[in-house]
């Protein structure tokens, strides 16, 4: 797991977010921090199934659709479907898996850590940003 100052480096290095389990309701966690965060100035990708088209930016049905790089992979997902996002996650090349608050499962994000990937796993995004920057 990564500590404060790997963190840190990540979000001010980062570009392209793409946040798994985005939907255009509103009051879902993920719409918010989605919306804090292309106000700060990262793109957003949203991939949900679900949906076509979020916060002005096209939806995709799984990270492997994804025609863009993608810097960090943010997981609004139950646990138990985190294996399959980080598989896809893999599948693409990316190098950052990161689960928000609730968001825990320690196999996966083994399976990540093990394949070279760096993990942040059970905190919320935009709460490390307003910490840490």
């Amino acid at each position: 797991m990564m500590n404060d100052a790997e963190i840190t480096k990540l979000l001010k290095n980062l570009k392209t977010i793409a946040i798994v389990g985005l939907s255009n309701n509103p009051m879902r966690p993920s719409f918010g921090v989605s919306r804090f965060l292309q106000r700060q100035g990262y793109r957003i990708i949203p991939v949900n199934p679900k949906e076509t088209e979020v916060l002005g930016e096209r939806a995709y049905p799984s990270v492997r659709d994804v025609p863009d790089e993608i810097d960090l992979v943010d997981i609004f997902r139950r646990p138990a479907r985190v294996p399959e996002v980080i598989d896809d996650a893999l599948a693409k090349g990316v190098r950052h898996i990161w689960m928000q608050e609730g968001v825990v499962n320690h196999e996966a994000a083994k399976k990540a850590e093990d394949a070279g990937m760096s993990v942040v796993m059970d905190r919320c995004i935009l709460k490390e940003m307003a910490r840490l920057l």
